[in-house]
């Protein structure tokens, strides 16, 4: 079983703290058991016989037991408490762990919506299940065997009740835990639903806005929430219809032992202190049972999010680290041998046979239609996608036998969508650097055209920037995103259209203040405008996956009619520039 499997090896590290929950919920419910004897013993030998010294010391030692009892149920639900707590911590670090470990194609396969879910409510609920087990697994089960034990020690004759109640809340109780399990597996599948279409429509406010769609987001997100509170309803009426149940047959019984009992009382089979006494005791077993009920109910629900999690937990990253790093020299040398990707069933591949050599000091340049395959092409160097045919070196080391952290220190990415963290500008520039000083930050964002506005900000790079970075301009955002990459300086810098949200002034003097910047380095630049690239010592042109020509501007301008195609359709955009 996924539950019983994934709670075994979570508290393996925590196992003192199991022991100590086990040893003082037992001494806590051996004392709750010993109250109701001494309480019949206080009535029958006590009260009965008038004999006030007898009620004292029985008294004395209800109260010390008492007090045993109460130290030794909050010991045991604090460790319980602190060993929930760090399960729930250690679930939410590994499955963090493994998605910051899976490819892109991994994390979009299962979705960002379905993984938030299952890193913060899923854990929650086997957290909170662990917490009802360790209060009540000890307690519970003892609490049932030793008050059938002290009940029939009480009298005999009363014991057929407890027979007759306790398998009958145990059938009520079974069928309706039947009946929750489709319904929190189906709640949990809508807490995704619900999760994704909000995340969507956050992230995209502005489309949404901008193309007065609220209406139709605003049903979209209703229709989600009413899936989720339909079965949020279902599940509401079985439990509204579980607590009266347990609690007529409570009362149900209850009735009848002082029916009974009081029919034994009045023909002086028993007296009324062991009355008093097997009534505590049968009322002790059915609240055991009930609160063993509430564990149980939980059960489906955590069972669910178990399997989820380890769905996490269990997935085989398909981008492994090598088991030990290899001493490289740092050239930066880019070379693409054969290489090509196609995604998992798909009929064609992204790309096909791609061979070439990027060196230090060279300027590389890849351009195409949309849909050739240059982001997936330019996600090949750093491994954020594995290639499936060929091969794609570092340094002449295949990228899959270098380490993330060699790939790091030699690779650095500005991504075709800029995202900044929330944070300072300063700590996102030193994303990838953390060492770097000031200086050096300035130095990045004058190269990059962004030290101006953020100077004219009264907390320059202390200044706050919203996850995201939705509180800059897009040209802004992306300045700071290539001010981030410098600072890293990484042998071999990836720009993937990196500077289409730049006006075309701005764009000249960032690729004039570049050209220095790189010197000795390796640039790959994927670019849409011929302006942005035309300068490049080399330019690839990329058509349905294959390299169809490379060479200079000139020499391609000349010779290949893919190139010339791109270069008429942006003609008098250039002229005009």
């Amino acid at each position: 079983m996924t539950l019983l499997r994934l709670l075994t090896a979570s508290t393996k590290r925590y196992w003192p703290w199991v022991v100590a929950v086990f040893l003082l919920q037992l001494v806590s419910t051996l004392a709750a058991l010993y109250l109701p004897s001494l309480n019949a013993e206080i009535i029958d030998d006590g009260v009965s016989q008038g004999d006030t010294d007898l009620i004292w010391s029985i008294g004395a030692r209800m109260l010390l037991v008492c007090f045993v009892q109460v130290v030794t149920a909050v010991g045991g639900i604090w460790f319980g408490a602190r060993t929930a707590m760090a399960v729930g911590r250690d679930l939410r670090a590994g499955v963090f762990d493994t998605v910051t470990s899976m490819s892109a194609q991994q994390v979009s396969g299962l979705g960002a919506a379905t993984l938030i879910t299952r890193g913060t409510n899923d854990v929650q609920q086997v957290q909170m299940l662990l917490l009802m087990t360790l209060n009540f697994m000890v307690s519970t089960p003892i609490m049932c065997i030793g008050g059938i034990v002290m009940a029939v020690r009480e009298d005999v004759g009363l014991s057929w009740l407890v027979w007759a109640s306790v398998p009958l809340l145990l059938v009520i109780v079974g069928f309706l835990v039947a009946r929750l399990m489709p319904l929190f597996r189906g709640m949990q599948d809508r807490i995704d639903d619900i999760n994704g279409v909000l995340r969507e429509q956050i992230i995209g406010i502005r489309v949404v806005r901008a193309f007065v769609r609220e209406p139709h987001e605003t049903a979209r997100f209703a229709g989600a929430n009413h899936r989720l509170t339909d079965v949020s309803l279902r599940v509401g009426a079985i439990f509204v219809l579980m607590f009266p149940v347990i609690g007529m047959v409570l009362h149900l019984a209850t009735a009848a032992v002082l029916w009974f009992g009081g029919h034994r009382v009045d023909a002086g089979e028993m007296q009324v202190g062991s009355l008093t006494a097997f009534l505590q005791y049968l009322l002790q077993i059915l609240m055991a049972v009930m609160m063993g009920t509430f564990m149980v109910m939980m059960i489906p629900r955590a069972v669910v999010c178990a399997e989820r999690i380890d769905e996490v937990l269990s997935t085989e990253p398909d981008q492994t680290e090598p088991e030990h790093e290899r001493e490289v020299p740092r050239t930066g040398v880019v070379e693409f041998d054969g290489a090509g990707f196609r995604y998992p069933g798909a009929e064609q591949p992204v790309l096909a046979d791609l061979t070439f050599t990027a060196r230090p000091g060279e300027t590389v340049a890849i351009i195409g239609s949309t849909g050739s395959g240059k982001t997936t092409l330019l996600s090949l160097i750093p491994r954020l996608l594995q290639a499936t045919a060929g091969e794609v070196r570092i340094d002449g080391v295949p990228v899959d036998e270098l380490s993330r952290r060699q790939l790091a220190e030699r690779v650095s990415l500005v991504t075709q969508r800029p995202f900044l963290f929330s944070g300072t500008i300063a700590s996102n520039l030193r994303f990838g650097r953390e060492d770097a000083t000031d200086d050096q930050l300035w130095q990045a964002l004058e190269v990059a055209q962004a030290a101006d506005f953020v100077r004219e900000h009264p907390d320059g790079l202390e200044r706050r920037i919203s996850q995201g970075g939705t509180n800059v301009s897009g040209g802004q955002r992306q300045r700071l995103c290539i001010a981030r990459t410098l600072v890293a300086h990484p042998d071999v810098y990836l720009f993937d259209d990196s500077f289409s949200a730049l006006d075309v002034a701005t764009d000249a003097r960032l690729r004039r203040a570049l050209k220095p910047a790189l010197a000795g380095s390796t640039a790959i630049i994927v670019a849409q405008r011929v302006a942005t690239i035309r300068e490049a010592d080399r330019i690839l042109v990329l058509d349905d996956g294959r390299i169809v020509g490379q060479g200079t501007h000139d020499e391609l301008l000349a010779s290949n009619e893919t190139y010339q195609q791109i270069v008429r359709s942006q003609l008098s955009a250039e002229e005009a520039a």
